[in-house]
């Protein structure tokens, strides 16, 4: 169904097309019976998919990438499509509107994605409330669903004082969501990626870990990285996770580099998404997991466009995987596609 109408998307804005979707999305979920529909269609259940991480149980080991629900707007949506979890965010203190547009860019030739976003959502406040209004309905309860928040700076905080924008969303989120995620590894906010050096970085850490605790509970805390990062720098990033005590790590974000590229885009600036990052993202997750012997647990993310790719992932060490660029160019059936794989395998 869906590949029948993507030529027809693919020929808008991507920006645009991706309001246009979920808000009809929204809508469609919303008349009687609706969201019973998108369930009977894409959600496949299976209790052999739960999968246990960092002290959570997923219903299924298939997530939704942050960058997509930036605003916590379609959770119940992404729920009803198959998701077994749904990360919301970037996350920022303060609303902003991002950079300017043009800002998202398609690579058919290279299935890929072009994106120099910056950041764009409507502030902790709104998001908040808009996960915490998800959880107040009873029927959204039953669906089981883990919802992370990933969080960043404001792009006029400057590095200095980026831990301060950190804790404000760490601190506003902590009620709603279940985990959370660090992201220094956008390429879209000036100066972010000098926050994935080892002294900053675990400034950060070791702060939130400090506040990480309200009448008895915590909550997991996992880092963002670059698949750009060297050898070196991600064996400090596994001396950071033991050090730091987080719970983990998501590999990999958008990549700058643009090798091999054939589409006429390729030019574009920001961060490179989609086939072009499936063995690097990879190749982190299994350097990470040999590295560490296995000692923290890492959601793998970039390029997953086929289920044999996420079981190339879940193989290399990760223990869940997210999907974004990938879900726009194959359509929600990825989903419940990975899971078979994963149930054969």
């Amino acid at each position: 169904m869906y590949q029948l109408i993507k030529p027809l998307l693919f020929r808008f804005d991507p920006e645009k097309v991706h309001y246009f979707v979920t808000r009809n999305l929204k809508r469609f979920n919303r008349m009687p019976g609706g969201s019973g529909i998108s369930r009977m269609i894409w959600d496949f259940r299976d209790k052999r998919l739960e999968k246990e991480g960092f002290g959570l149980k997923f219903r299924n080991p298939v997530g939704l990438a942050a960058g997509f629900d930036k605003n916590a707007e379609v959770i119940s949506e992404m729920a009803n499509l198959g998701f077994g979890f749904v990360e919301v965010g970037t996350v920022t203190p303060m609303p902003q509107p991002g950079n300017d547009k043009p800002r998202m860019f398609r690579l058919p030739a290279d299935e890929a994605l072009i994106n120099r976003m910056g950041f764009n959502n409507k502030g902790m406040d709104v998001v908040a409330e808009n996960i915490a209004a998800y959880r107040r309905n009873a029927r959204h309860a039953q669906q089981g669903l883990i919802i992370g928040g990933n969080i960043g700076k404001n792009k006029v905080t400057p590095n200095e004082d980026a831990v301060n924008d950190y804790i404000k969303c760490f601190d506003r989120l902590f009620d709603v969501v279940d985990y959370f995620v660090v992201n220094v590894s956008s390429p879209n906010t000036p100066g972010l990626r000098a926050l994935q050096e080892k002294e900053p970085l675990m400034n950060i850490l070791n702060t939130l870990q400090q506040r990480n605790s309200k009448n008895g509970i915590s909550r997991p805390i996992l880092l963002k990285i670059a698949p750009d990062l060297t050898n070196e720098q991600l064996d400090d990033i596994v001396e950071i996770v033991k050090e730091t005590k987080i719970a983990g790590v998501i590999a990999t974000n958008t990549t700058i580099s643009r090798e091999g590229l054939k589409s006429e885009k390729s030019g574009e600036a920001g961060g490179l998404s989609g086939r072009p990052l499936t063995g690097r993202a990879t190749e982190v997750i299994s350097y990470l997991s040999q590295k560490s012997n296995g000692a923290f647990p890492i959601i793998g993310v970039g390029g997953i466009h086929s289920a044999q790719d996420a079981l190339d992932k879940l193989k290399a060490g990760a223990t869940l995987v997210q999907l974004y660029t990938g879900f726009i160019y194959e359509g929600p059936g990825l989903i419940s596609r990975i899971n078979k794989k994963i149930l054969s395998a």
